[in-house]
């Protein structure tokens, strides 16, 4: 499957969660079983010989390839959650929306120092929600090798709002 066929996969609904935003579905790229696996063999295939030790996903969708991408490379799988939904001792993270913030937080004893890890979401926008996450990693000692999303928004600048190189998308949506 190529990559404009995986977009062609991706459902795109308007005014969702309000009004003026094209939130990017991927459920109906998921329930498709060739894209689901091409898009999985895609991140693979990338970070095989990379040495990772956990990929980290964040809530939600980050977990879904998140966890798959772990199970291909050998690697442990951590979460990233919403304030609040980890049971065992954790770090947080406050982070700015358009409209207020939020908060995400990973267990304590999730990353060891050094070791080296895969950081993935599904979409990369503003780059918010990935910035507060690099940090949690970093703080608990984590060497981020990459960030990979399936999507990049690229009329929302999330890579250069970042400030980082090492970021891998795999579809690449240039205008609304």
């Amino acid at each position: 499957m190529t990559i404009s066929q995986l977009s062609a996969c991706i459902r795109s609904v308007p005014d969702f969660p309000k009004p003026g935003i094209v939130f990017r579905d991927i459920t109906t790229l998921l329930k498709d079983p060739e894209g689901f696996k091409t898009v999985n063999e895609i991140l693979t295939k990338r970070y095989k010989d990379s040495r990772i030790d956990k990929v980290v996903g964040i809530e939600s969708r980050g977990f879904i390839l998140g966890a798959a991408l772990a199970l291909g490379l050998g690697a442990g799988f951590v979460p990233i959650r919403k304030k609040g939904k980890l049971p065992a001792e954790a770090i947080r993270e406050e982070y700015a929306l358009e409209y207020g913030t939020d908060t995400i937080e990973i267990h304590k004893d999730s990353i060891l120092k050094g070791e080296r890890i895969l950081l993935h979401d599904d979409l990369l926008a503003t780059g918010g929600t990935i910035a507060a996450a690099i940090k949690l990693v970093e703080r608990l000692g984590g060497t981020i090798v990459e960030i990979a999303f399936l999507i990049e928004l690229l009329f929302l600048n999330g890579r250069r709002n970042l400030g980082r190189e090492n970021i891998f998308s795999i579809i690449k949506v240039e205008k609304e």
